[in-house]
């Protein structure tokens, strides 16, 4: 166990604490709902960039990493399509969300054809990822129907059209590798 694995263990165990501070009766709860998630935004990068330094990438913080990642995701939008109840907020949350199982099971299958590398992170998969964290930091820090709040839905929207583009080159990259094992 080393400091890179602690982080991404510490954003699981965020989780729970999340929903807590997102349904507390507190005046105070939303805001601090979304510090919790910043945090674990931060240590999202943190783990990473502390793993690489000091050399002390392994197999079990490469495995999960991504499901602490796509766990905090999903459980922020559920949470989110909970207190918007409105269909145009549980359309991208629900791109997103699948996006995210495609993505998933697509390395699983690349990676027993040993040909992960073929699906390996990409610019806009990045890219997504850091406005889809500022949008549902924006989303669970303000109230719905407050300026800042329809940035953050503005924000979602644009992260799920970067999740169906990088999901789409993600599958474009793959078709080859996939169509010879029909």
């Amino acid at each position: 166990m080393n400091i890179p694995n602690i982080l991404t263990l510490a954003r699981i165990i965020f989780i729970p604490l999340l929903v807590v501070l997102f349904y507390l009766p507190l005046s105070w709860s939303m805001p601090l709902a979304a510090g919790l998630f910043a945090l674990a935004s931060v240590t999202d990068w943190l783990d990473g960039y502390l793993a690489r330094r000091w050399d002390q990438s392994t197999p079990f913080g490469a495995f999960l990493d991504p499901v602490a990642d796509k766990l905090m995701v999903a459980v922020a939008l559920a949470l989110l399509i909970e207190r918007y109840d409105a269909s145009w907020l549980t359309l991208p949350a629900l791109v997103i969300i699948g996006r995210e199982i495609v993505i998933s099971a697509l390395r699983e299958w690349m990676a027993e054809m040993g040909k992960r590398g073929t699906v390996a992170v990409s610019w806009i998969g990045k890219f997504k990822t850091s406005l889809q964290m500022i949008a549902l930091l924006l989303l669970l820090a303000f109230a719905p129907g407050t300026p800042v709040a329809m940035l953050g839905v503005a924000t979602l929207y644009v992260a799920a059209l970067l999740t169906l583009w990088s999901m789409i080159d993600y599958l474009r990259s793959a078709w080859p590798h996939l169509s010879r094992s029909m």
